[in-house]
């Protein structure tokens, strides 16, 4: 896929994306404290279940079991060493469970370590860490790449460099987290929304979006921020809800229909990919695309598509 073929897309219409990913497995029997990511190889058919049943419930893009693949990651899990295998594993499965019309997404999230002068990795190192995960996920059959959950732009910046650097045609996604204090809304690093915007406009993202942290009706001030600031298409993943905790267990409260009765703002606040972070289901992501559905692509016009 090129950005050309992906903004083509957004022209028929808001695309709906895929949802969480991470309870999906913990359904299918995944166990407490093993990296997800792990299932690629061990348990693919499994895995593979999760994005089919999102494209059966809707979804255009659907992402990968490898969030947590740069081998920064997997190091704490005895698996740095797979790092490559695992990741070209999960776009596979991605690739080989849906069909050819739904696009597959590869995730790449957070590295877990600091950028000089809060850590010792430099932004050299850090771009090899990214461009290690990403060769093989391009490897693997990913026809875009989304950079996602991310809080450091610096983190960001250096994972879209190395996506641009390996695939220069290939639609790349810079997604942040951004949470809401006494001054408005920014990331656990102090990065706003409007600056982000800028930024990762300036620096090459296709895409530019926001997941995770949030549910629709804080995602949407946060998309009407993203706009504010760029004319780049806008991704936006919110959670269903803030969590609670509910019985010792962690419940996210909005249920399918309540998140599809808000996704009519999220597209006026200017998002053109839609879709769910935690606590979304295939359920979820059915009716928020039935709500698409019937939308204008009022969102993709004010991209400038």
């Amino acid at each position: 896929m090129t950005i050309s073929d992906l903004l083509n897309l957004a022209t028929h219409g808001v695309v709906p994306l895929d949802g969480a990913w991470g309870t999906e497995l913990s359904r299918r029997g995944l166990p407490a404290g093993m990296a997800p990511e792990q299932w690629n190889l061990d348990q693919p058919d499994r895995v593979a279940e999760v994005p089919r049943a999102y494209a059966e419930a809707g979804a255009r893009i659907v992402l990968t079991n490898t969030f947590g693949g740069s081998r920064c990651k997997l190091e704490k899990n005895g698996l740095a060493d797979r790092a490559a295998e695992i990741n070209r594993a999960g776009a596979r499965i991605s690739r080989d469970a849906v069909p050819r019309d739904v696009f597959v997404c590869a995730s790449v999230g957070p590295t877990g370590e600091f950028l000089e002068p809060l850590g010792d990795i430099t932004p050299a190192a850090m771009e090899d860490i990214f461009a290690q995960q990403i060769a093989a996920l391009i490897e693997g059959g990913a026809d875009m790449i989304v950079v996602e959950t991310m809080t450091d732009l610096e983190e960001t910046l250096c994972a879209v460099r190395a996506a641009k650097r390996l695939a220069p045609s290939m639609p790349v996604v810079a997604s942040m987290t951004f949470d809401k204090g006494a001054r408005g809304y920014a990331t656990m690093m102090g990065i706003t929304p409007a600056h982000a915007a800028a930024q990762l406009d300036e620096h090459g993202a296709d895409i530019i979006g926001t997941n995770c942290g949030h549910g629709v009706e804080q995602m949407i001030e946060i998309v009407h921020e993203l706009r504010a600031h760029t004319a780049k298409p806008l991704w936006a993943r919110p959670n269903a809800g803030l969590p609670q905790l509910v019985n010792g267990a962690t419940v996210f409260p909005d249920e399918p229909e309540t998140m599809a009765a808000k996704i009519p703002a999220l597209v006026e606040a200017g998002a053109m990919f839609i879709g769910g972070c935690c606590g979304t289901t295939p359920e979820h992501i059915r009716q928020m695309a039935a709500a698409l559905q019937h939308l204008p692509p009022s969102a993709c016009r004010d991209a400038r598509c």
